[in-house]
């Protein structure tokens, strides 16, 4: 009976070793599914490239000189679970903080031009981020004087539209986002003309705001509206081409022809002199006889 249970006990071991080889053989051969891209995102061994894919250039870097070192720099703040990062003239992105296989990461706007009121600039906008529904996410970034520079605040006023608060004392000057000042000699007597048509009654109000950006188009401060239509190259080189080769043969054709002429009147021995014209620069050809030798027929010189 002793030897029964032992028996018994081995039997019940010996299937337990072979359930767990079995269990462990099938498990080595499972497949594992491969999470979606976007859990990559934060996925630090995933490359840079895969991450963010922004739809437009960054517009060049515009407006105060003073804010122009703030270019090529950073600033992040986490708010919840998201960190947002702040490149001026640049971007601004948004990653979620999670582990979840569908964290989100995105372009919440790139650099595209400035806001203006009243000849100052009120906020920088960046557009074109990641799709948000039928329109893309875009982001409006404000400038409040501090001690420091940092990213102070972000907000979602309305769905995709998001608002930054940077602060920095670089605009803490009361002239420090004016913008006349910024703007060359030539387009601060444009703007000039401008008042002083509006002054006088010449232009209405939206002309005035018309040539107005128009003038900050010109300075770089808006994005350009204006449609560029520009022929391809091959068919401007096309064209010049073409107008030489008719120019040489036209040349070649008159050449031939006075060529053809002097024949003629060397064949009478008709003499003649060669002068350059200088009224015209063509050759005058000054028959000194007019009689005919050894041919009596009509010979029309014209």
């Amino acid at each position: 009976m002793h030897l029964g249970n032992e028996i018994s006990s081995l039997i019940k071991l010996w299937m337990v070793c072979v359930s767990l080889f079995i269990n462990h053989g099938f498990a080595g051969k499972m497949k594992i599914v491969e999470e979606p891209n976007t859990f990559g995102l934060n996925n630090p061994f995933l490359a840079q490239g895969s991450r963010l894919q922004p739809k437009v250039t960054p517009s060049s870097v515009s407006g105060p000189l003073h804010l122009h070192q703030l270019a090529g720099k950073c600033f992040s703040l986490t708010e919840s679970v998201y960190k947002y990062e702040f490149c001026p003239f640049h971007n601004i992105t948004q990653h979620e903080q999670s582990f979840r296989w569908n964290a989100y990461s995105g372009i919440l706007g790139i650099w595209q031009e400035w806001e203006i009121v009243n000849n100052t600039l009120t906020g920088m906008w960046m557009r074109d981020g990641d799709a948000c529904g039928t329109r893309n996410r875009e982001t409006k970034v404000i400038f409040v004087c501090s001690t420091s520079s940092k990213l102070a605040q972000v907000s979602e006023p309305s769905t995709c539209v998001y608002s930054l608060t940077f602060e920095t004392p670089l605009v803490c000057h009361p002239h420090s986002l004016l913008v006349y000042p910024i703007l060359t000699e030539q387009l601060q007597g444009e703007w000039d003309e401008a008042e002083q048509a509006r002054y006088e009654g010449l232009i209405t109000e939206q002309g005035y705001n018309n040539l107005l950006r128009d003038i900050f188009e010109d300075a770089g401060l808006l994005k350009s509206q204006k449609v560029k239509v520009k022929l391809p190259e091959d068919a401007a080189d096309s064209e010049i081409h073409n107008s030489l080769q008719k120019c040489t043969e036209d040349f070649q054709k008159q050449s031939e022809e006075i060529e053809r002429l002097r024949a003629l009147l060397t064949q009478h021995n008709i003499p003649y002199d060669s002068k350059p014209n200088e009224a015209k620069g063509t050759v005058t050809v000054t028959v000194k006889d007019q009689h005919l030798r050894g041919d009596h027929g009509l010979i029309d010189l014209l």
